[in-house]
């Protein structure tokens, strides 16, 4: 005689108590949408009451995601969609229809060495090795856009590997740039929690010159590490130039509105190799020693 196994339940799953729900027998009760069932209801989740569940539901769902995909760390790249990829810089230049339209342009294809640099630290990254435990580190995560997020992806994508996008709900849409692994292919409603994400499993964060959002994502990182919200991880902007001529970082010492010791919060350089180096670097004899993977 063997001992009894018990059942793994006793209730009947969501999933198929949701289809048995969906044929229900028409009726003026049945087709109330009061008689929904709540998770099936999507005008009741779209309440404004429901916001907190909206949150809590964006927040789980990456997260999930990501542990199943044994996504441990992250690489986030941060940057302009404005950026043109090399090739189609002159594009840019042609298509100017006035002086000032043609200097930006100009100014832009300066930069489109960035997209080139992104792809190549995304190569990069995209040579670490699972841990032991199957567990994948410094998996590149970009915004899911254009420009310096597409090159992220794209590096990812040209050694074979998976990479995240963490796309937003735009007025205008704006899709996912095909590099994207489709299975991390994310979309938020919530800004606040899609930064959220870009954090909760970076372990290196490269900031390329960009607008109002990419400042406002490195400045956000840059606070939570100066107020010890956050552990310090490395944070490297590409781009002497640009960084000096749009922020005045010795100016802010100088004013007394940060200490001089913040200044150490973020490494500027210009070339994937230089920021590599220095990743190599910073965690060598820790757990994400990275043995200088070339």
């Amino acid at each position: 005689m063997t001992d009894p196994v018990p059942p793994k339940r006793v209730f009947s799953p969501a999933r198929e108590e949701a289809e048995v729900a969906s044929h229900a027998t028409s009726s003026p009760q049945t087709e109330h949408p009061a008689y929904r069932l709540a998770f099936q209801d999507l005008e009741f989740l779209l309440r404004e009451d429901l916001r907190p569940v909206r949150f809590q539901l964006e927040l789980l769902k990456p997260e999930l995601v990501f542990d199943e995909a044994n996504i441990a760390s992250t690489f986030v790249f941060y940057g302009s969609a404005r950026i043109p990829e090399p090739s189609k810089a002159d594009a840019l230049i042609e298509a100017a229809a006035t002086d000032h339209q043609r200097g930006i342009a100009e100014r832009l294809k300066a930069k489109s060495k960035y997209y080139d640099e992104a792809r190549k630290l995304a190569r990069l990254a995209s040579r670490v090795e699972p841990d032991t435990d199957g567990n994948r580190q410094f998996v590149v995560c970009s915004g899911g856009g254009p420009s310096i997020m597409e090159a992220a992806n794209r590096g990812a994508a040209d050694e074979g590997q998976d990479s995240i996008g963490l796309n937003i709900v735009l007025p205008h849409e704006q899709l996912p740039n095909p590099y994207v692994t489709p299975s991390l292919s994310l979309q938020f409603h919530y800004f606040a929690l899609r930064k959220m994400h870009f954090l909760l499993r970076a372990r290196a964060v490269a900031v390329f010159p960009g607008g109002f959002g990419t400042f406002d994502e490195c400045f956000e990182l840059l606070t939570l590490i100066q107020t010890g919200k956050m552990k310090p991880l490395p944070i490297i902007l590409f781009g002497r130039d640009f960084w000096n001529r749009v922020v005045s970082f010795d100016g802010l010492v100088e004013e007394g509105t940060i200490a001089p010791n913040d200044l150490d919060l973020f490494h500027i350089v210009e070339t994937a190799e230089e920021a590599w180096d220095y990743l190599c670097e910073h965690y060598a004899g820790t757990d994400h020693d990275l043995d200088c993977v070339k």
